[in-house]
C-alpha cells in the first residue's frame, strides 16, 4: 500500500514538474489550421481565423501564454508545419494513427463535425451508406482525413482523387469528372454559398460519418506539456456556453470576409 502511494506521489510530482517546465519554456504558442474550413477555421490574410482559433486564444489568455494563429499554406502544408515543429499547434484536426505519431492530441474534442456526400443535382446518386460509393468516382480535398476507419475503407474500396481545395472539388463535380465529393458539411455548404452553387450541388442524407474535432500540439513544441491545461480549458469553455458565442462571432467574421472577397 505504501509503495503504491509513493508511486502515485512520484507520478504526480513528475507530471507537475513537466507542466512547470512547459510553463518556463513555452513563451508563445504559434498555431496554424485549415485555411478553408469555415466557420471553424479560415484564412484572412496571413492569419487563420474562426471559432477554433478564438477558442484557443481565450484559453491561452487565461493561461497568460501569448498566442498567434498563422496561415502556413494549404491544409497539407499546415500539417507538415506542425509535424516539423514550425507550428506549436494545429487547430481543428481529426484523429488518425499517422497524425498521432507527431501530434499530442488535446482531450476532449471541442466539436463534432458531420461529413457528407455532395452530388450534382443534375446527376444524383443513390446513397444509403459508404458501400454505395464503390465503383463511382469521388473527389476530396488534398490532405483531408476522415478518421482511421473510413480512411482505410477509402483506400481499400474507393476511387477518390485528391485536389487542392473545395472549389476544385466542386468544379470536378459540375464538370462531370467526379460522381461525388466527400466534405465536411459546414465548410462544404459555406463554400457552395460563396460559389453560388447551392442550386446545383446538394449534400445527401444520411451523413457519411461524424468525426471529433481536436486541437493538437506538435510533439516537437516546447508547449506540448500544456496539453492537460488546454484540455481543462476546452471542457470549461464548451460546457459553459462560451463556445457557441465564439461560433457566432466567427460566422459574422466569415460572412464579412466573404462579402469583401
Amino acid at each position: 500500500m505504501k509503495k503504491s502511494v509513493c508511486l502515485s506521489l512520484l507520478v504526480a510530482a513528475m507530471f507537475s514538474a513537466n507542466v512547470a517546465r512547459a510553463d518556463e519554456t513555452c513563451t508563445k504558442i504559434v498555431a496554424t489550421g485549415h485555411p478553408d474550413y469555415p466557420v471553424m477555421a479560415f484564412r484572412v490574410g496571413d492569419d487563420i481565423k474562426g471559432a477554433a482559433p478564438l477558442l484557443i486564444a481565450e484559453i491561452a489568455n487565461e493561461l497568460e501564454v501569448p498566442f498567434e494563429s498563422k496561415y502556413m499554406g494549404s491544409w497539407s502544408e499546415a500539417q507538415s508545419a506542425t509535424r516539423e515543429g514550425k507550428a506549436d499547434m494545429i487547430i481543428g484536426v481529426y484523429y488518425n494513427d499517422e497524425r498521432a505519431q507527431y501530434l499530442e492530441y488535446v482531450e476532449p474534442p471541442f466539436a463534432y463535425d458531420p461529413v457528407q456526400i455532395f452530388v450534382s443535382n443534375d446527376d444524383p446518386i443513390e446513397f444509403n451508406g459508404q458501400d454505395d460509393l464503390i465503383g463511382k468516382k469521388g473527389v476530396a480535398n488534398k490532405g483531408e482525413s476522415f478518421g482511421t476507419t473510413f480512411d482505410a475503407f477509402l483506400k481499400d474500396k474507393l476511387t477518390v482523387a485528391r485536389v487542392d481545395g473545395l472549389p476544385a472539388a466542386f468544379d470536378a463535380l459540375t464538370s462531370g469528372d467526379a460522381d461525388y465529393v466527400i466534405a465536411a458539411y459546414y465548410p462544404g455548404t459555406a463554400e457552395l454559398v460563396r460559389l453560388a452553387l447551392s442550386d446545383k450541388i446538394q449534400p445527401l442524407e444520411p451523413e457519411l460519418l461524424s468525426e471529433e474535432l481536436f486541437v493538437a500540439f506538435s510533439k516537437k513544441s516546447p508547449c506540448v506539456g500544456l496539453s492537460p491545461k488546454f484540455g481543462e480549458g476546452i471542457t470549461e469553455v464548451t460546457e459553459d456556453g462560451r463556445f457557441r458565442e465564439l461560433v457566432r462571432a466567427a460566422l459574422r467574421e466569415w460572412d464579412a470576409q466573404s462579402v469583401q472577397d
